[in-house]
């Protein structure tokens, strides 16, 4: 168990953990296989597009924008069609009306009043600028990888959170729904990790790559994270 009297500063990824991106997503990717007559169930669509969207965040920085549109593009040749422009513009056009988790608002209201909060989101800063007044909180530090250049599981993007904040590590506690973007990384770091299991089309793993990882500590709720912070 870990001590929270410890933390002063909680990093949280965003899409996954504050944002119920599946169902932003999901919607999305089964209208385009539709629009061509194509069919595939939830999980798997979760699985490719874990793996669409980490190979399209491979090699030289692009925006999450251009990330996305190539993740629809991928599916076009999986399921053996041309992605139209209107259809690889849907993902990024649709993330601004992605929705918090029912807990999220409660649940990061509670901590800010123990914490200081900041997030470390695989973003464009204008996509997360129409998600910020959704989560009903004031954030002391914003880091995306459009600033970092980097995507997560990166360390660069950690390592540029981590160098704004300004605090010890030891006061730093990082918050995400991903094993593969976010207790890694932040592990390797010498940070702990709290794993937010999310429910999950495709359990335990979501729409990221699948790896090991073993967290710091697990909750099923960011409201169960925070009453266990804030106790």
């Amino acid at each position: 168990m870990l001590d929270f009297r410890h933390f002063q500063f909680l990093t949280f990824d965003c899409y996954g953990t504050l944002i119920n991106w599946e169902a932003g997503l999901l919607p999305v990717l089964q209208r385009v296989l539709a629009n061509h007559e194509k069919a595939c169930d939830d999980a798997t669509l979760l699985r490719l597009y874990g793996e669409f969207e980490a190979s399209a965040e491979e090699g030289e920085f692009r925006p999450y924008r251009k990330v996305l549109r190539e993740v629809v593009r991928k599916f076009g040749t999986e399921f053996g069609f041309a992605a139209t422009e209107r259809e690889q513009s849907a993902l990024p056009n649709s993330l601004p009306d992605w929705k918090p988790w029912p807990d999220t608002v409660a649940a990061l209201q509670k901590l800010s009043q123990r914490f200081r909060l900041c997030i470390i989101s695989n973003v464009d800063d204008d996509l997360f600028a129409a998600t910020r007044p959704k989560l009903g909180v004031d954030f002391h530090q914003v880091t995306t990888a459009q600033q970092a250049r980097a995507y997560k599981p990166s360390k660069l993007i950690f390592e540029m959170a981590l160098s704004r904040i300004g605090a010890a590590p030891e006061t730093l506690l990082h918050v995400g729904q991903s094993l593969y973007h976010d207790v890694l990384p932040a592990q390797a770091l010498g940070l702990p990790a709290v794993w937010v299991r999310r429910p999950s089309a495709r359990s335990g793993v979501g729409a990221v790559k699948e790896v090991a990882a073993v967290p710091d500590l697990e909750v099923s709720s960011l409201a169960d994270l925070a009453r266990m912070a804030c106790s």
